[in-house]
């Protein structure tokens, strides 16, 4: 985050007046303080209708963090770690950039592969083990 910007893998750049703040009053222990600072801070960010991602950009976004999007499309995280606001807004970008980052990321392509005959005759020799191990549990059968 340098520059009014947050910048993603592959050079995604989003202007910090897309994402959203909320401050309230933080849950926990700290006395006094605790009662008059609003530290706890909400981030929203509308992926949906960010003009600062494409199309492709959005669609994984949306897809990787599904867990974490509402119905409208917006991300929202909620720190309330330390005492201070400050700290606070960092730490809620840090976690925004590392999620966006494991979302965007390439997925990695699974190449199938064969069993080797080897593998192939250990397999089948353990289950034929198991077969012979269930067939000893049974009754035996009436004559």
């Amino acid at each position: 985050m340098n520059d009014g910007f947050i910048t993603l893998p592959g050079g995604t750049r989003i202007p910090l007046p897309e994402v959203r703040w909320r401050f309230s009053r933080s849950s926990g222990p700290g006395g006094q303080h605790v009662n008059r600072t609003e530290s706890r801070v909400e981030l929203e960010w509308d992926i949906a209708s960010s003009p600062s991602l494409r199309v492709e950009e959005k669609s994984r976004l949306l897809a990787g963090l599904a867990g974490r999007i509402d119905s409208g499309g917006v991300l929202r995280l909620v720190c309330q770690q330390t005492r201070s606001q400050h700290r606070n807004r960092a730490i809620a970008l840090e976690r925004l950039t590392r999620l966006a980052s494991l979302a965007l990321a390439p997925r990695r392509v699974r190449r199938p592969t064969r069993a080797t005959p080897a593998a192939r005759e250990k397999r089948l020799t353990a289950k034929a083990r198991r077969a012979r191990t269930k067939h000893l549990r049974r009754p035996p059968e009436p004559d």
